[in-house]
C-alpha cells in the first residue's frame, strides 16, 4: 500500500527579525528538507509529517526519563505566575524544531488532556528482576537493635536544634549538655539511644553537675564522622543498605533526595536509586540508605507531606543508577474527543506497532535558546558562544532576577554586576558567573567547568539527541518502517550493518540508529550521508568526534528507532467532576480508599491507559502517537492547556 497523506497545518510561529536563520541554519534545513527520492519500501503504514487540522490536544510533556537533564538545565521554572510562563512559551520550541516529524500509525488523531491533575500521571519503577515497585507496606522489619519509639519524642525541638548545631560545626562548642529530667538509667538510655540515632557523628557520656545528671554529646571522630556513619553502631548481622519504596507526589526524585536528607540529618550522598522519576505526577520507586534504620525512615511518614515510605527491608548493597527494566506507566487522557474506534486504532497500534522513539522535548529545554544549540557551541570549541547563549536576553517571560541579570550582562560584561542581580545563584547562569568572576573573560573553559559535569554533558547529550531525531525521521521518510540493506542491528552489544541476503530476517523493531560519536558505525545506505552532511553544517567532522577536553569527547552509542509498549491495557470511562481521580493509588488502597464511583454515562469521556517502557524512553512520545498531536509546551500554551489557566 502507498503511503496515505493528510491534511495538514504547520503550528510554528512565523519568525521575528531576531530569529532569522543564519547561513548555517540555512544549509542545515536544505539537508533537512531534501526531497526524497522514490519509496519503494512497500510499507502499509502511514509516515505523517505535521498534525492533521482538526487536531486540538492539550498536553505537558513531562515524564520519567533517564536522566535529570531537562530541570537541571533551566536558569528558571514553571512555576509561579501562569500568564508570564504562557507568555515564556510562546518563544519556545515546537516538535519540528528538534526534528520530531512523524507518526507510524494510520488513524485519525484526536485531543486529549495529559495531566489536567498530576495524578493522572504515575508511574512504578520496574527493577531489574522485573518486579514492578509497589508501596503495599508501612510495617518494620523486626529487629532487637532498633531503639524504643521513645527515642524519636524523647528530645525537645531545642535540644535537636544545639544537637544539630554541634554535628554539622555550625557554632563553636566542642559539646552539648541534655539534663535528664526525671532521672532514671532508662530515661538516660534513651537519651543516648535518641542522639547517637538521630545525629550520626557524635558520641554521649553521663556526667554529674550540681547533683544533676547531664548527657554530654560530643565529636568522636572529627568532621569525617558525619560523611560515614558509625560503623560500630551498626549490628554485624545486619545489610549495611536498608532499602524501601517511596511514593511521592508533585516532587522530583533529586528534590525528594534532599528532604529525607535534611530530616534525617544526613548528606544525600548516603542515597542510591536506579532512576530519576517526574516531578509532576505520582511515582514509586525503590530507595537506598546507609546504615538509617527502618524505624528512623519509617517515623518520616508522620511528619512529612507527598511522601510515604515502606516496604523496607536490609540488603548488602545499594542501587545503581540504569540498574532497572524501565518502567510502567498509568496515564489518563481526560475530556477525549475520539470516537470508540479511533481509540481503539490508535491503541491497538501502540500495542503491535509501537511509536518512534524520539527525545522528547523537555531534553532540549523550555527556553527560545534550545539547550542543543549550547551543546553544539562546546562541540565546535566555541566558548565565546557558549557564554553568550547561557546569558544573553531571550524573548519571552522569565523570572524577573533572570531577566534582569541578563540585561546587565548584556549591557556591561561584568560578571560580578550581572551575579549581584541573582538572588539564587544555583542556577546554570549564577555557576556560569561565578566561574568569570574566579578566572576571568579569558578563560570561558575554566569558568564554564565551575558548572557541575552531568549538567555540562546535558548540552553535547541533548544535542546527539538533536541531531538523531532529525536523522530518525529521515530514515523513516526515506525507507518506511520496514528493515532494509545498510540499517544497523546489534548483534549483543555490537553494532552490523543488514545485508541484502538478510534482510527479510529483520524488521523495523530490530534496526537502530547511532547517536553520533568517534566508536560508533553509521547506516550504509543515505541516511549514512545525511549524517555527514548535517555535521558538516554545524561546522563538525563527523569522523572526529573527539574533543580537546576529554570530557567532551562523544563516543556515541545506538538507540532503536521503534519502541513497542508491552503490557498495554486501555479503558474508556465516563466522568462529570473533572477534579475527581479516575484510579486508586498505591496510598489509596492501603488507606482503604474506596474506587471512585464513577457514571454510566458521563458529561466527558477519559482515555485510562497502562504500558511499560524500557529505560531512556518518553512516554510522551507514545502518547503523542495515541493522539497524533504535538507535544510541545509552546505549542500546548497555545492552545490555552487547562492546567496553566
Amino acid at each position: 500500500m502507498e503511503t496515505v497523506e493528510m491534511n495538514s497545518v504547520s503550528l510554528k510561529r512565523p519568525r521575528s527579525e531576531d530569529d532569522v536563520a543564519s547561513a548555517d541554519e540555512i544549509k542545515r534545513q536544505k539537508i533537512l528538507e531534501k526531497p526524497k527520492a522514490g519509496n519503494d519500501s512497500g510499507q502499509s503504514i502511514e509516515t505523517v509529517t505535521e498534525q492533521p487540522e482538526d487536531m486540538k490536544s492539550e498536553i505537558i510533556p513531562n515524564e520519567e526519563s533517564e536522566e535529570q537533564e531537562e530541570e537541571e538545565l533551566e536558569g528558571s521554572d514553571e512555576d509561579g505566575d501562569p500568564e508570564s510562563f504562557a507568555d515564556m512559551m510562546k518563544h519556545g520550541l515546537t516538535e519540528s524544531d528538534v526534528g520530531i516529524t512523524k507518526f507510524v500509525s494510520s488513524h485519525k488523531g484526536f485531543s486529549g488532556i495529559l495531566k489536567e491533575r498530576y495524578s493522572d500521571f504515575v508511574v512504578h519503577e520496574i527493577g531489574k528482576d522485573g518486579r514492578v515497585s509497589h508501596l503495599d507496606d508501612f510495617s518494620v522489619p523486626v529487629d532487637d537493635e532498633d531503639p524504643s519509639e521513645e527515642t524519636f519524642t524523647v528530645l525537645s525541638d531545642e535540644d535537636k536544634q544545639r544537637l544539630e548545631e554541634l554535628q554539622l560545626f555550625k557554632n563553636k562548642e566542642t559539646s552539648v549538655a541534655i539534663e535528664v529530667i526525671e532521672d532514671t538509667k532508662e530515661k538516660r538510655t534513651i537519651i543516648h539511644q535518641a542522639v547517637k540515632s538521630l545525629f550520626p557523628g557524635l558520641e554521649t557520656k553521663t556526667e554529674d553537675r550540681d547533683g544533676k545528671k547531664y548527657i554530654i554529646a560530643y565529636h568522636a571522630a572529627g568532621k569525617k564522622a558525619l560523611a560515614n556513619p558509625r560503623k560500630h553502631s551498626w549490628p554485624k548481622s545486619r545489610g549495611s543498605y536498608c532499602h524501601f519504596v517511596l511514593y511521592k507526589e508533585n516532587k522530583d526524585t533529586m528534590d525528594a533526595i534532599n528532604v529525607l536528607s535534611k530530616f534525617l540529618r544526613v548528606k544525600p550522598n548516603i542515597f542510591s536509586y536506579m532512576g530519576t522519576k517526574d516531578k509532576r505526577a505520582i511515582t514509586v520507586q525503590e530507595i537506598a540508605v546507609l546504615r538509617i534504620t527502618a524505624q528512623r525512615l519509617a517515623h518520616l511518614n508522620k511528619c512529612l507531606m507527598n511522601f510515604k515510605l515502606g516496604n523496607f527491608s536490609y540488603k548488602n548493597h545499594p542501587l545503581k543508577l540504569g540498574e532497572l527494566q524501565g518502567n510502567h506507566f498509568t496515564v489518563v487522557l481526560r475530556n477525549i474527543t475520539g470516537t470508540d474506534e479511533q481509540i481503539g486504532q490508535a491503541m491497538h497500534s501502540l500495542r503491535e506497532i509501537g511509536f518512534i522513539n524520539y527525545y522528547g522535548m523537555q531534553r532540549f529545554g523550555t527556553t527560545a535558546v534550545p539547550t542543543y544549540q549550547i551543546g553544539r557551541a562546546i562541540l565546535q570549541n566555541n566558548w565565546n558562544e557558549v557564554m553568550d547563549l547561557i546569558l544573553k536576553p531571550r524573548p519571552g517571560a522569565e523570572k524577573g532576577y533572570l531577566v534582569k541579570c541578563r540585561e546587565e550582562w548584556a549591557k556591561t560584561k561584568d560578571p560580578a554586576a550581572a551575579l549581584k542581580k541573582l538572588p539564587v545563584k544555583r542556577c546554570v547562569e549564577g555557576q556560569l558567573l561565578r566561574g568569570l568572576l574566579k578566572y576571568g573573560m579569558k578563560n570561558i573553559i575554566s569558568a564554564f567547568g565551575i558548572i557541575p559535569r552531568n549538567n555540562r554533558l546535558m548540552y553535547i547529550h541533548s544535542y546527539q539527541s538533536y541531531v538523531w531525531n532529525n536523522m530518525v525521521s529521515k530514515r523513516i521518510e526515506e525507507y518506511g518502517l520496514r528493515a532494509v540493506p545498510g540499517d544497523l542491528i546489534l548483534k549483543g552489544a555490537t553494532a552490523v550493518h543488514i545485508e541484502e541476503g538478510d534482510v527479510d530476517n529483520y524488521t523495523i523493531h530490530d534496526v537502530v540508529m547511532p547517536l553520533p560519536g568517534f566508536d560508533v558505525i553509521y547506516p550504509k545506505h543515505k541516511i549514512g550521508e545525511t549524517y555527514k552532511e548535517m555535521l558538516v553544517a554545524d561546522n563538525l567532522d563527523i569522523n572526529n568526534m573527539r574533543h580537546k577536553i576529554r570530557d567532551y569527547s562523544l563516543s556515541g552509542a545506538y538507540r532503536k528507532i521503534i519502541i513497542r509498549p508491552q503490557n498495554v491495557n486501555w479503558e474508556v470511562v465516563g466522568y462529570d467532576d473533572p477534579k475527581i481521580p479516575l484510579f486508586t493509588t498505591d496510598l489509596d488502597k492501603l488507606e482503604g480508599k474506596p474506587l471512585p464511583v464513577l457514571p454510566t454515562d458521563g458529561k466527558f469521556r477519559a482515555l485510562k491507559m497502562e504500558f511499560s517502557l524500557p529505560p531512556s524512553t518518553y512516554a510522551t512520545m507514545a502518547i503523542r502517537e495515541v493522539l497524533k498531536m504535538d507535544t510541545s509546551i509552546k505549542n500546548q500554551t497555545q492552545l490555552n492547556t487547562t492546567w496553566l489557566r
